[in-house]
């Protein structure tokens, strides 16, 4: 069973019980737009009362990214007020959504900035030879806050700190996020979301309430930890990033090229 909505398009195996979501706005990289975060919203909270999704695949559309976070030309309308800030990327994750199924993402491509809130949420990560993960806030002025704080959660502190204090500059490739624990599999060229499915249809396989049971037991460890330091994301965002027209101005300035894989 198959459906498209506008950004998000939705594929269910009901022998198997997993279903694949994929990101798809190729033409944008995959970046989240406020069609995307409400139609993904509604997907998961779908799937928390389709018990013949099992098991999660997450994926984006096209060979080039899986996400690159936040769509640039979205404009997210603000309270006045300097102690309200609204972020629609909270809202955009499995685990944000009450949904305690197992996600396995398949990352084919970039995956950068916002990608996090989802990679951050999701419990297996699969990658292709041609996936890269970085973080551009730094470089254009701005404080990655909740992304850190999702991947400090998941990976070693020194890693997560020079991916995020070297922006644009440096990008992590599929072999080094699986050395680091980000990445669980590096597959061959292609193949991320064969492996993913494989995957995610091996769980799906397994008795649901164990299967999610387990799914909480390993975020409670981490949710704790997880709000007390989102607590602080919007007063350190508040304090930290440039004003817009400055962002604007160093992200059209920016260059093609000049980055370093690692």
């Amino acid at each position: 069973m198959g459906s498209v909505v506008n950004t998000v398009r939705v594929d269910v195996d009901k022998d198997t019980g997993v279903a694949v979501v994929t990101l798809d706005r190729p033409a944008r990289l995959n970046a989240v737009d406020l069609e995307m975060v409400r139609e993904l919203t509604g997907v998961w909270r779908e799937f928390r009362v389709d018990d013949a999704v099992r098991a999660v695949v997450l994926t984006g559309s096209g060979e080039r990214a899986f996400c690159t976070g936040i769509d640039r030309d979205v404009v997210v309308p603000q309270p006045s007020s300097p102690y309200m800030q609204d972020d629609p990327l909270l809202r955009l994750g499995p685990k944000a959504n009450d949904l305690w199924k197992p996600v396995v993402a398949a990352v084919r491509g970039m995956a950068c900035g916002g990608a996090f809130y989802l990679l951050g949420e999701c419990d297996v990560v699969v990658a292709d030879p041609t996936a890269v993960f970085f973080d551009p806030h730094t470089s254009y002025g701005m404080v990655s806050a909740y992304e850190s704080m999702l991947l400090a959660a998941r990976m070693p502190y020194g890693e997560v700190a020079r991916m995020m204090l070297m922006g644009t500059a440096e990008r992590i490739s599929a072999r080094r996020a699986h050395e680091i624990g980000l990445v669980s599999e590096v597959t061959e060229e292609g193949g991320a979301l064969a492996a993913a499915v494989r995957c995610a249809g091996v769980i799906a396989g397994y008795p649901a309430g164990g299967v999610q049971g387990t799914v909480r037991a390993l975020w409670a460890a981490r949710e704790a930890a997880l709000a007390q330091a989102f607590a602080q994301a919007p007063h350190l965002i508040a304090l930290g990033n440039l004003p817009a027209g400055r962002q604007t101005e160093l992200f059209a300035g920016r260059r093609g090229g000049g980055f370093r894989v690692r």
